[in-house]
């Protein structure tokens, strides 16, 4: 199963544009885009980086002595799961998504069954169930790859692109002063400290493959994506195996047009303005101190004179 499985998996830090792009993806005619954050990842991740970054991000670890059934059931995957299962507290109650989280499982154990079990053929088969599953899917005849974005699973971009031999990950990076302005958006924010880590942690990990996998891993400045998005997404696509589309031009879901990426994200507007603006909402003393935190990657990722 997993050997003819053409996949890209979109990570990014948290609030870099990662939702963006995967919802600028979405519509495209060759593309099936997952719904929502593909959570792939299990309580089993136990690693040096399970204390900075939330297991259900990662690429996942499958118990040894468990079964097809079981291995769904350990698939986090909150956001889907929760949308399917107890609509009316999803933050996506919003959107009509019609899809039983239990025959999702059922036509999974069945493809896993025949496919043999292991960690490729598993991711596989998730991805593929949940769009045989998803009744309201705008589907076409060209749909060929499939496309996840996981938050920061860079880090375990090395084990996706050695076990899935048709993946790609792509890596999305933005100026640390939005992003770290950006998160503040949030109920409960991450500290300037706490977030900093991630984002140096998953600007070093995509700069260190980006050099390792030429041609498989892909870095994307968030920067350039919204000058731009359909030349920049187009231009990734000859790399990646899509054509041009139009639909790369706006976010969409499910093939329907956004007004803006929230809730997908807290990115309400994708544009340099925005981008720029929620910048200088951080005081002095926090833009010093996240510049301070990401001096290393600053030249690197061409961010130096971005204030």
């Amino acid at each position: 199963m997993s050997a003819d499985f053409k996949f890209l998996m979109i990570s990014a830090m948290y609030e870099n544009g990662g939702n963006t792009t995967q919802r600028l993806l979405d519509g495209h005619p060759q593309l099936l885009v997952y719904p929502f954050e593909s959570q792939l990842g299990t309580r089993l991740v136990v690693d040096g980086l399970s204390s900075v970054f939330p297991v259900k991000y990662r690429w996942p670890v499958f118990a040894l002595d468990a079964g097809p059934k079981d291995d769904y059931q350990a698939i986090i995957d909150e956001e889907a799961k929760v949308r399917s299962r107890t609509p009316d507290v999803s933050k996506f109650r919003h959107v009509e998504f019609v899809m039983s989280d239990d025959e999702r499982r059922d036509i999974y154990v069945k493809m896993v069954e025949e496919a043999g079990r292991s960690r490729a053929n598993n991711v596989a088969a998730f991805f593929q169930a949940t769009f045989e599953a998803w009744k309201n899917f705008q589907r076409t005849s060209e749909q060929s790859i499939y496309v996840g974005y996981s938050p920061i699973i860079a880090v375990d971009a090395a084990r996706i692109l050695d076990e899935l031999a048709g993946a790609h990950v792509l890596s999305v990076m933005r100026n640390p002063w939005s992003a770290y302005a950006e998160t503040k958006r949030r109920p409960v924010p991450l500290s300037l400290p706490h977030y900093m880590l991630g984002w140096t942690l998953h600007q070093q990990y995509s700069l260190r493959l980006a050099k390792a996998y030429p041609t498989r891993f892909h870095i994307l400045r968030f920067e350039d994506l919204v000058v731009a998005p359909r030349k920049v997404l187009r231009e990734m696509g000859r790399q990646i195996g899509y054509d041009d589309s139009e639909y790369l031009a706006a976010p969409s879901w499910n093939g329907i047009p956004l007004n803006e990426v929230y809730p997908w994200g807290t990115i309400r507007k994708a544009t340099p303005e925005a981008n720029r603006e929620t910048a200088l909402t951080l005081s002095d003393e926090e833009r010093a101190q996240v510049g301070a935190y990401a001096a290393l990657y600053l030249d690197a990722l061409d961010y130096r004179h971005f204030l």
